[in-house]
């Protein structure tokens, strides 16, 4: 039995792609006592209420991060929290550089002090493969982010809450996925945009990121930044497995996009073991009596997990099934 299982559990963001592939599990596989679904937007909210049906163990907050009365709220009776609220658009995070520090790293840090306080036992926070070496400003706060939940650990000081993040690159199926933007301009018989002919990406399904969000609750115990262990893919690779026949168009990488992507950089790979299905990048300071997991390898010098040197690869029979059955 796993550690959620029958237990209070609060979502923030819990409307967004993830969030409902969360919920779908959780209410089938974890059987909540109450999972709480905070977020700001109600006509969200509302359609997700009717997805699900009005199930008696949701509860349904309207909140924002930005707010830690609000979030101590949403915190009681809570035993786990899952943190997924976040600003994300690259572009829009150029033009609202502010905007995106308010939430991103202000209100995880709202998220920290309220579990503390409220005593929640264990906390994961989403991030980014864009956190990794940021080139743009989303990405900045959340590096912020990611620091602040790994060094939550000691600010918890000898309250029991304990935190980790888990990493990971682009979800097929997502809001926002490429996927049915290309269906769409190929049915308008329209070329695809590449905006670079020789970018890679890494890969994961959304059922496989919410199972990987479950199974780090039993693992962690405070401070690690778990990355999956998943395939990369060729961009061009993938608009073909979407349209063959459509036209490819290069249009050039936009500003604040990297050509490969990255979740673990050279420097933080001397932290870094490779655990199962996973890497662990472990913590730089472990006041709280941090343990590194036993059965951890430790990575080759010089290592970097990036999607271009990954030494796991969709084929193109991998790209057309998982297009079939998630985008």
């Amino acid at each position: 039995m796993g550690l959620l299982q029958g237990s209070g559990i609060l979502l923030t963001g819990g409307t967004g792609s993830f969030g409902k592939a969360f919920i779908e599990y959780a209410l089938r596989e974890l059987n909540p006592r109450r999972l709480v679904i905070l977020s700001r937007d109600e006509l969200k909210q509302y359609e997700v209420r009717r997805q699900f049906g009005d199930d008696p163990r949701l509860r349904w907050f309207i909140g924002d991060i930005r707010d830690r009365r609000r979030l101590e709220r949403a915190m009681h009776d809570v035993d786990y929290v899952i943190h997924a609220a976040a600003l994300k658009q690259v572009d829009t995070g150029e033009y609202n550089p502010f905007e995106f520090v308010q939430t991103n790293v202000q209100g995880s840090q709202n998220v920290i002090e309220a579990a503390i306080d409220c005593g929640v036992k264990k906390v994961v926070a989403l991030s980014t493969d864009k956190a990794s070496s940021p080139i743009n400003l989303y990405g900045a706060t959340k590096l912020c982010a990611d620091r602040m939940f790994v060094s939550a650990n000691h600010y918890a000081a000898g309250h029991p809450s304990r935190f980790a993040v888990v990493r990971y690159g682009n979800v097929m199926g997502s809001r926002g996925s490429v996927i049915p933007f290309f269906r769409s301009l190929a049915e308008r018989g329209e070329p695809l945009p590449i905006t670079d002919l020789r970018m890679t990406r890494f890969w994961i399904t959304l059922p496989q990121a919410v199972k990987f969000v479950v199974d780090s609750f039993d693992q962690m115990s405070g401070g690690e930044l778990y990355v999956p262990r998943i395939p990369s893919m060729r961009l061009i690779d993938l608009a073909k497995a979407i349209a063959p026949n459509s036209e490819l168009e290069e249009v050039g990488v936009r500003p604040g996009e990297k050509l490969h992507e990255e979740m673990i950089a050279p420097d933080d790979a001397r932290r870094t073991v490779l655990l199962g299905d996973r890497y662990v990048v472990m913590p730089h300071i472990a006041g709280w009596g941090y343990e590194p997991p036993a059965d951890g390898k430790p990575v080759p010098e010089g290592f970097a997990y990036r999607s271009d040197t990954n030494d796991l690869w969709l084929t193109d029979d991998d790209l057309r099934k998982l297009v079939e059955e998630h985008g």
